[in-house]
């Protein structure tokens, strides 16, 4: 018979084998997917994205990855530092009382398919696509001006110059004309016409199984072909505007590759194979990357925190639809109060997180706001800190009416047992790690978390359409700008998600109900907006702060460092922690090897 140690080794030699396999097999794939999109030129950049788009209609994105950095263009645009540059304006004129802005086009514009790009397609994007009711959009969301959530009036002046007029005041609204130009040439009848259910067609018009050629583009790049669950492939567009300094197209790159790739370690594989151009390091990774990078002929680079967030959060919702609550009564009571809330905060290790899956390489985060923001708000600063304490955890929720049973667990005021269930995405290491975490750490006060990883499209139907979930880890993105973010604190946004509303075409929830502290975060959003005074502006965004940390709506976890290796063939880097390492693709170019 074998003994144990016998059995142990071997089980390591064949899991030894495996992963060897696995990856000569993931570098196998990797060139494959190289050879079959290189098309006669190493002028390309590959690089992995996580999971295919949702569509190819700008107006009807609302997750990434999507496509619309390459394939679309707006009035404006921001550099690596965040600061506002022309785009497809030429130039801007602000009116003395600050509440109209008059933009002059560029002269020549086109489109991919060579159809002159004008000032009827910016009138037609704004005044028939995003303040169209009948389209579901959330770039609407950050367009409504002040507490009645008006909409800004949009006229053409002439052939090249068109005025946007807003009922007041709105601090951050040059920075929002950065949104895709959509052309009514191919569109505007789309949106006229509707189909059998009395909807317009445009809802259903650039989905994924449009074909490229189909698509029109005004960025610097156009979808040349999808393989759906393999790859995406970008082509120039040959009438996209910019020159460099040289009087040459750009950019200079020929094509973009994006391979379709869900997990983080065949990513790793394939980057250090040199099937791809660039990786999001994480923090696991980061020792062996470094370590490699000159033999290994890239450079990492970064190293400030994240732009975006990691959070928690519950699902606050009290909502019913067809007279059923979307979340069990029982648990809601648990959610809806800010005691049980906070006790979870207390009960979770941040620090832990950071040393054993960040690698000490990142802090705790407090903020929904963006490090980078002038508007951040730190400890240092006054913001409230969940620092480990279970002990505190512990003494917070019992003062809430919930106590200990025999086995040391924790039940409600009515002897329920405290147990819900938490989703992320499963093709997130780092999100799975944190999960586990999490429930070791709320076992250790009594309570019984159900960690389940699901598919990340399971994830965004679950939060985003069937609204019945308990709660889940996920993150966001994060700018300069904290209105861009509107849609999540507004309580009609469409990315209210601890307490959403359903969009419009889904069924209707009755019983909504909307907290005192939750209208308060939305009601200083918009006098954030109204407000041109920077320094106050700063007040009221600390204040949102304060009180989102105060009531947790979202449980932050940790601020990641952020680290990006990038072949040495790849010229003109100019790393960007808010804007990531290709903001100025159309400047960077390929050297030979």
């Amino acid at each position: 018979m074998m003994s144990k140690n016998m059995l142990f080794t071997k089980w390591r030699r064949w899991s030894i084998y495996l992963l060897m396999m696995a990856i000569v097999l993931g570098i196998s794939s990797c060139q494959q997917l190289i050879k079959s999109s290189s098309v006669q030129t190493n002028n390309q950049l590959v690089y992995a994205i996580l999971s295919d788009p949702k569509t190819f209609n700008p107006a009807l994105s609302s997750s990434s990855p999507n496509i619309f950095g390459y394939v679309g263009e707006g009035l404006i645009t921001e550099n690596g530092k965040g600061e506002i540059q022309p785009a497809l304006a030429e130039s801007w004129t602000i009116s003395p009382d600050a509440k109209s802005v008059v933009f002059t086009l560029k002269p020549n514009l086109k489109w991919s398919d060579g159809q002159p790009l004008t000032i009827d397609d910016v009138a037609f994007t704004f005044n028939e696509v995003y303040f169209n009711e009948e389209i579901p959009t959330d770039t609407r969301d950050i367009l409504k001006i002040g507490k009645d959530r008006k909409l800004p009036t949009v006229k053409n002046i002439d052939s090249n110059r068109i005025q946007f007029t807003t009922p007041e005041p709105f601090a951050p609204f040059l920075r929002t004309l950065g949104i895709s130009i959509l052309p009514a040439h191919k569109l505007r009848s789309t949106v006229i016409q509707k189909d059998e259910k009395g909807k317009p067609l445009f809802l259903s018009t650039w989905g994924l199984n449009t074909k490229p050629a189909d698509l029109v583009s005004n960025g610097m790049y156009m979808l040349d072909t999808y393989t759906p669950g393999e790859r995406l492939v970008f082509k120039k567009n040959p009438y996209y505007w910019r020159k460099g300094a040289d009087g040459k197209s750009q950019p200079y790159i020929d094509r973009i590759v994006w391979q379709i790739v869900e997990s983080t370690d065949t990513r790793l594989v394939q980057f250090r194979s040199g099937g791809l151009d660039s990786y999001a390091i994480t923090s696991d990774f980061f020792s062996l990357l470094k370590k490699e990078e000159q033999k290994g002929g890239y450079k990492v680079y970064g190293g400030e925190p994240q732009s975006g967030t990691t959070f928690m959060s519950f699902n606050l919702n009290q909502g019913e639809r067809d007279g059923k609550p979307l979340v069990d009564p029982i648990k809601s009571r648990w959610f809806n109060n800010v005691k049980f809330r906070q006790a979870i905060a207390y009960g979770i290790n941040r620090q832990r997180m950071i040393n054993n899956i960040y690698y000490g390489l990142g802090s705790p985060q407090d903020s929904p706001i963006s490090f980078a923001s002038p508007y951040y708000l730190s400890r240092k600063q006054g913001l409230k800190g969940y620092d480990y304490n279970p002990q505190k955890a512990k003494e917070i929720v019992t003062s809430a009416g919930f106590k200990y049973n025999k086995e040391n667990k924790l039940v409600d005021d009515r002897e329920n047992p405290v147990r819900f269930t938490l989703l992320t995405n499963a093709e997130n290491k780092i999100r799975v790690a944190l999960g586990t975490q999490i429930k070791q750490d709320l076992d250790a006060i009594g309570i019984d978390v159900d960690f389940t990883p699901v598919a990340f499209s399971l994830l965004i139907d679950r939060i985003d359409s069937s609204l019945q979930w308990d709660s889940f880890i996920i993150g966001f993105g994060g700018g300069l700008e904290p209105n861009d973010a509107a849609n999540l604190w507004l309580v009609d946004g469409g990315s209210h998600l601890f307490n959403l509303k359903p969009k419009t075409g889904k069924l209707a929830i009755t019983n909504h109900q909307v907290a005192s502290w939750e209208q308060k975060i939305n009601d200083l959003y918009i006098q954030a907006a109204q407000e041109l005074k920077e320094e106050k502006r700063r007040e009221i965004y600390i204040e949102t702060q304060k009180i989102t940390q105060d009531n947790l709506p979202f449980i932050h976890l940790v601020n990641a460092s952020s680290f990006s290796a990038i072949r040495n063939r790849i010229k003109g880097i100019d790393y960007s922690p808010t804007n990531g390492e290709f903001w100025n693709l159309h400047e960077l170019t390929i050297s030979a090897e």
